[in-house]
């Protein structure tokens, strides 16, 4: 039985904030009927969005239509599978069918859509109300009761705006007006987020769910333990890069935890840990998977598409703080492990990673093509096709290559199948096909091949599963941002933040940050960013932060958000494989990224940090100069925070101490004449005690033996 086939027949528990179609989404496709056409469906699903991006042939309008009639068939489908009412199950099903047929509307309708673009006739607006209450049941159901209220209640005010109090109030819209900006425009549930969903993240969330399937999993998991498994602390440490490794391709925090967490907390747990601690390492580490390239979650392509730059900006922005984020959990638990005096596995239970490598090298060539595309400026549509063509090309050349008897001619293979696919540039997507297609008929008649044509098989499915939640978030949250476009009410929020901002721009900050956070302990982090970022990112824009660091500073603290009780959703999935409160691990969670938090406050003082070349220090020195320093400040900074959170240093850590740390690191977060010099010094100071309490404690021990 295959991995896509091990579900269990009765509903999986929902853990807490998770809603029973989304438990049961998790749990994988069951072998019943309902599953098995879920199943084809799913397959159906990828097969049409690889199909679309490969090719182009229908309008991107048509493309984002069939999308959301796609997402609504397995939402509801899904929901199916949850309910023995065989009433309910026929409505579930009808609704399904139904929204998929009018994800054609636009389709069959769509040069007839252009010409009266703006006048919809009463079809146009009762087939927009429908697919809109549609949406909305879709997102309660798939996420619960909070993002479809908080949509529902931006719906009403573009409805019903005029009776608001001023400065409130909009002119009034025509309920058509309204209908026709939330479904035949392309600022309404068709907008942007939706547009984003169904290109380059449907197709990258497919690439990771192919390389998992290949078993890059295994192969992070040996690097990890082979390289820091056996240090102080080593379980806790391999979980942190395990789980940064796996963020590199799929993006996925709760992905993140149920697959490396599975492992890593059980492995903990053995060694010492406390449940609750070995599950906030595991959650700390899998939420920072969004923000590490060259894979970064939904939110980076939604970004780069609403800032108009390209990928490869955002995660060059995204790369330092994404690196200071794992410092800081690891820093955590290298702390906790000496303060609880736990050390790490034994040479001999550590896998040789270079061995590791040498075996499974193969299964970094698609990585590594992704992000030589990436960097070198083609889109993340085309990279991420490329990607996940060679992904294929891997996965059907695995039991051809372990059919060839002999190592040299292997290495052969591999060398003629990398020479071969780099043809693709002048040849196209026809040699791409041409070699999956060659591949897959040899794999047919060799060992191991029909396991692997339906690991495949399974990889599509799976794709489609993983994309589902993201795209009805990204459908549901249109509503917003075209409620937003239509009325301009963004302005209104901006006006505050900017008037606050003319006193403190740091005020200002905590104002967004506090917004984000507070929005995120309900929602996803993909709409809690659309939302922030069209009300507040445009404020700190006009204080004179750069684009790309306000954007970024939405996008990090919706992040942390989803590690924030009483509503995180990567601490409650630890807590169902530690075995511990699920609060309790949110706050523990909170506690190990604490330090991490820091680092958008700095960026938006110093832009440097996230390397972009502005600044009144990149002015002074240049930018080499200013990004080194503030790099090695945030380290520092990262580092005395840390102390803070956990208690120990060289030794354990009184309270004194800690505020002094504390202080110290906060000197080193503002940007004033006076402040960098005091926390160096104050940083030393902190040092040198810690250095001779130490020495002081070793004649002592000595006097007593």
């Amino acid at each position: 039985m295959t991995d896509v086939e091990k579900v269990a027949e009765a509903p999986g528990q929902p853990i807490p904030g998770q809603t029973k179609t989304e438990a049961q989404l998790d749990k994988g496709w069951s072998k019943s009927a309902e599953g098995r056409a879920l199943f084809w469906i799913a397959v159906a699903f990828s097969a049409f969005q690889v199909f679309t991006a490969m090719f182009s042939p229908l309008a991107s309008e048509i493309v984002r239509s069939v999308h959301v009639g796609f997402l609504m068939v397995m939402v509801f489908g899904v929901a199916s599978t949850v309910t023995d009412n065989k009433t309910a199950k026929i409505i579930l099903w009808a609704l399904g069918i139904l929204g998929f047929v009018l994800g054609l509307y636009h389709w069959v309708f769509y040069e007839d859509l252009i010409l009266r673009a703006g006048e919809p006739n009463t079809i146009d607006i009762v087939v927009g109300v429908v697919v809109v209450v549609m949406v909305f049941e879709a997102g309660r159901r798939m996420m619960g009761p909070m993002l479809p209220i908080i949509c529902a209640i931006f719906l009403s005010y573009g409805l019903f705006g005029q009776y608001f109090p001023s400065p409130l109030n909009t002119r009034g819209y025509d309920f058509g007006q309204v209908v026709d900006q939330m479904f035949l425009g392309t600022e309404g549930i068709y907008g942007i987020p939706v547009y984003v969903s169904s290109t380059y993240i449907f197709l990258f969330i497919l690439f990771g769910a192919f390389l998992e399937k290949a078993g890059m999993i295994n192969l992070f998991n040996d690097i990890a333990m082979g390289t820091v498994g056996h240090a102080r602390g080593g379980p806790a440490k391999v979980a942190v890069i395990s789980s940064g490794l796996m963020g590199t391709i799929n993006g996925s925090g709760i992905a993140n935890v149920v697959t490396v967490g599975q492992f890593t907390i059980p492995l903990m747990k053995r060694f010492g840990y406390p449940a609750y601690f070995a599950g906030a390492v595991e959650a700390t580490s899998s939420m920072g998977g969004q923000i590490m390239p060259p894979v970064m979650g939904a939110v980076a392509f939604i970004m780069a598409e609403t800032i108009n730059v390209p990928y490869s900006t955002v995660c060059i922005a995204a790369i330092v703080p994404a690196v200071l984020y794992y410092y800081s959990a690891f820093w955590a638990v290298h702390l906790e492990a000496g303060k609880r005096g736990l050390m790490g596995l034994s040479k001999d239970q550590t896998p040789n990673p270079i061995k590791a490598l040498v075996k499974n090298w193969y299964l970094l060539m698609p990585l590594a093509a992704l992000v030589m595309l990436l960097f070198a400026g083609y889109t993340p549509l085309f990279a991420g096709t490329v990607g996940l063509g060679l992904t294929v090309m891997v996965i059907f050349s695995h039991p051809i290559v372990a059919a060839i008897p002999v190592q040299v001619l292997r290495v052969g293979f591999w060398i003629v199948l990398g020479i071969s696919a780099a043809f693709f540039f002048e040849y196209g997507v026809w040699l791409l096909i041409t070699m999956v297609l060659a591949l897959m008929a040899v794999t047919v008649f060799v060992k191991g091949g029909p396991a692997t044509l339906r690991i495949a098989l399974d990889s599509l499915a799976d794709g489609a599963r993983h994309a589902l939640p993201v795209g009805v978030a990204c459908a549901l949250v249109g509503t917003i941002i075209g409620t937003l476009t239509l009325t301009g009410a963004a302005t209104n929020f901006v006006r505050v933040i900017v008037s606050v901002g003319e006193h403190s721009i740091f005020l200002s900050l905590c104002l967004t940050a506090i917004t984000s956070l507070i929005l995120g302990m309900g929602i996803p982090t993909i709409p809690n960013y659309i939302i922030t970022s069209s009300i507040a990112a445009p404020a700190l824009l006009h204080l004179g932060v750069p684009l790309i660091v306000s954007h970024m500073f939405v996008f990090y603290f919706g992040i942390m958000a989803d590690l924030t009780p009483p509503v995180a959703l990567a601490a409650f999935a630890a807590a169902s494989i530690a075995k511990e409160s699920g609060f309790k691990i949110g706050w523990t969670a909170v506690k190990i990224a604490l330090p991490g938090w820091i680092v958008p406050f700095m960026a938006v003082y110093s832009p440097a940090l996230m390397l972009q070349p502005v600044g009144t220090r990149v002015e002074a020195y240049g930018f080499a100069f200013a990004a080194a320093y503030m790099i090695v400040k945030a380290v520092i900074a990262v580092t005395l925070w840390g102390v803070t959170a956990i208690g120990y240093f060289l030794r354990p850590v009184g309270w004194p101490e800690r505020i002094i740390a504390f202080l110290s690191a906060v000197l080193l977060v503002l940007e004033y004449p006076w402040t960098d010099p005091i926390g160096f010094v104050c940083c030393g100071a902190f040092v040198a005690y810690q250095i001779w309490r130490g020495r002081e404690a070793k004649p002592a021990m000595t006097t007593a033996a």
